[in-house]
């Protein structure tokens, strides 16, 4: 098989690659994927009106107006904007936790007299880490309640560790938000595809330069490729066959249900981080607001990854940062093969962060 350009996995930082390189260079792609869909994490399928995230709710955000153009190049977004609720103390209450959490789970003067300390100590629409609420001595209560309600038991089922064996990067990920605001996202751009993630990725790679194809393992074909240069989405670790080591990942299963009724639950996401074995259930109607008389949801279970398995989150802590640094100095021993996206960078990547690399590692290329 010949080809100017070897992408190897379909996601949204190989789709983007294979695009470019397509479209603007002119140049042929052999695009592959193991699995038998494109679209990586972000696809999805119809079920009776209803467009369904087979891997989980995705969300597109970006304050990047040119990764925002360059997607709607292949759809209409819909402007939806996320909220998530969490389930505290009997209630549900906006996460990250703001002050419509706080009044909703704090006595009234309570709230008040709480509220007036943050906002003498925080601007009013800043965000702020449970570590930098904790070096404000009388706002250590509140810092407490949040790490224990909000924080601390989703970390043990969704990480199998405690926080403190993270990096400190996953505190930063659920800040505490100064505002009413009960948006999850406050990016500038927010939607999802009028006619879902999948129909987009195919938008993306409608050129005939483009060759796909699925089930197809790059390990078995190897050796019949001929090519200039290769860009790997796969896992960093197993392109070099494990001999550094394994890096750890956390994978996730999905209990798909059908309801026959308008709707399960109040809102698109709703978070468990306290009651049950599963972390949150996400209905997926609510994001294009579909009208259909039944509804589909999923129960999301954190479970722990094993080869064969999907890799949804690259564990970030001191022991794997350091396997991650040995295998990207091998790469940078290769010519012509280039890691890309969350498994081959091992970081976690939001979507818009993933086409923004992938748009960077383009217009690089010599």
């Amino acid at each position: 098989m010949k080809a100017k350009n070897c992408i190897v996995g379909a996601g949204l930082a190989g789709l983007t690659l294979a695009e470019r390189l397509a479209n603007v260079r002119g140049e042929s792609v052999l695009l592959i994927d193991r699995r038998n869909h494109i679209g990586g994490n972000v696809y999805d399928y119809d079920d009776e009106g209803i467009l369904v995230h087979q891997y989980g709710t995705h969300i597109f955000h970006s304050n990047e107006q040119k990764v925002w153009q360059y997607v709607n190049i292949f759809s209409r977004f819909y402007p939806y904007m996320h909220e998530v609720k969490a389930l505290v103390d009997g209630s549900f209450v906006p996460v990250p936790f703001n002050l419509n959490s706080l009044f909703t789970l704090f006595p009234a003067a309570m709230a008040q007299e709480i509220e007036s300390m943050l906002l003498q100590s925080f601007e009013y629409g800043s965000k702020v880490s449970i570590l930098e609420l904790q070096k404000h001595p009388k706002l250590a209560f509140l810092s407490q309640f949040i790490y224990e309600k909000i924080f601390l038991h989703y970390t043990l089922k969704q990480w199998q560790c405690t926080p403190q064996e993270l990096d400190s990067s996953v505190f930063e990920r659920v800040p505490v938000s100064i505002s009413r605001d009960n948006r999850y996202f406050q990016d500038r751009f927010q939607g999802i595809p009028m006619q879902g993630y999948t129909k987009m990725c195919e938008k993306m790679i409608a050129n005939p330069l483009i060759t796909l194809k699925l089930e197809c393992d790059y390990k078995d074909i190897a050796d019949c490729i001929e090519c200039e240069r290769i860009f790997y989405s796969g896992a960093i670790d197993e392109f070099f066959d494990y001999e550094l080591g394994e890096l750890p990942y956390r994978s996730l299963h999905f209990d798909f249900m059908r309801f026959e009724r308008e709707y399960f639950q109040s809102g698109a996401v709703i978070n468990y981080p306290n009651n049950y074995d599963f972390t949150r259930i996400g209905e997926y109607k609510y994001f294009l607001d579909s009208k259909t008389p039944h509804s589909i949801v999923s129960f999301e279970y954190p479970k722990a990854w094993h080869r064969g398995e999907e890799r949804y989150y690259p564990v970030p802590n001191e022991q794997s940062a350091a396997i991650y640094q040995a295998y990207a100095r091998k790469a940078n021993e290769l010519k012509n093969v280039h890691f890309i996206g969350r498994l081959g960078e091992y970081r976690y990547y939001d979507m818009d962060k993933v086409i923004a690399r992938a748009l960077s590692v383009f217009e690089n290329l010599a």
